[in-house]
Parts: C-alpha cells; sequence; structure tokens
C-alpha cells in the first residue's frame, strides 16, 4: 500500500490499469483505518466507510462520480452527547495529468486534481469527501438549541437598572 500522502487511509490506483474510458473502483476502510481516520477528524468513531467511484474518461483525463458513505459518531453541540448519524456525500470530481493552468490566472477556474505519477489515490478521495460530509455542528436527533427567554415584559436594560440601584436608566 503507497502512503504518498501520509493519510490513513490510503488506496493509491495506477490509471493506466483502469479499463479505457470506463471503470469502477470500490473502497471499503478497514476497522484500524476508520479508527485512525476520527483520530484526525476529532470525532469519536467511524465506522462502515465504504466510497464507490464510477470513472469515465482517458488516461489523461478522468471524472470520477460516486458516494462517500459511513456511520459517524459525533458530540453534539448542544447536549454535549455522543451519537450516530450516517454520512453519504456525492462525489463529483476531475483528475488530469496535465497542469493545464500553468501561467494562467485561472483563479475563478475550477482546477482539475492532479494525476501525480499516474496514479490516483481514492482512500484520500475517500477519506477528503467523508470529511466534507461530516456536520461541522453535529446535534442529536430531537435536540434543539432553546435561547433562554428572559421575561418578555422586562425592558432591555432593566436588569441593568437593576445592577445600578434600582432606579430605571434614563430613555
Amino acid at each position: 500500500m503507497n502512503r504518498h500522502d501520509g493519510g490513513p487511509l490510503s488506496r493509491s490506483v495506477n490509471v493506466e490499469r483502469l479499463p479505457q474510458g470506463r471503470g469502477a473502483v470500490t473502497v471499503e476502510a478497514s476497522q484500524a483505518e476508520c479508527d485512525a481516520l476520527a483520530r484526525d477528524f476529532g470525532i469519536p468513531g467511524i465506522r462502515d466507510l465504504v466510497g464507490r467511484f464510477d470513472l469515465e474518461g482517458s488516461l489523461n483525463r478522468l471524472r470520477i462520480t460516486g458516494t462517500v458513505e459511513a456511520l459517524v459518531t459525533q458530540v453534539c453541540t448542544v447536549s454535549l452527547d455522543p451519537f450516530e448519524a450516517k454520512v453519504s456525500e456525492p462525489v463529483e470530481v476531475e483528475f488530469t495529468d496535465t497542469d493545464q493552468f500553468v501561467g494562467t490566472d485561472a483563479e475563478d477556474v475550477d482546477i482539475p486534481d492532479p494525476i501525480v505519477n499516474g496514479r490516483i489515490d481514492f482512500g484520500a478521495l475517500t477519506a477528503e469527501f467523508l470529511a466534507l460530509g461530516l456536520d461541522p455542528y453535529p446535534r442529536k436527533p430531537g435536540i434543539a438549541f432553546e435561547q433562554r427567554q428572559e421575561d418578555a415584559d422586562e425592558k432591555p436594560f432593566a436588569a441593568l437598572a437593576r445592577l445600578r440601584g434600582g432606579e430605571p436608566a434614563p430613555e
């Protein structure tokens, strides 16, 4: 297994070995890989991580579509309880072996990901799209964020006036 990027999930595939024009790649992460990714992402757990990818194009330009799915354990930002949720993130990305935008002002263009040394790391792609699918503010189902309501009849500065000695604030 090549680990060019040093990430915990790597499935480097030589694009020359893919069927010309079309193909499919499936990445199923081991529990050890899921545990390492969970540590990297700072969440309690990941399990059943699978990336399913369909490929079309040529050796020097591939379009990859598919889905990354997993069960993740996150901590609710309201109750602080851990809970499990399903992540299903759609994938649509292009890879190319040439940098077509060298020397151009291509900031506003979607630049394809590089095919490095004739290879694409579908494990790193799986991890990247799992990260995109994580809720940055996870909330356990059924938990609502409730703002504390002050006395609705009380004027906005009444509490401050009480602190100042009971006199109403000048209006």
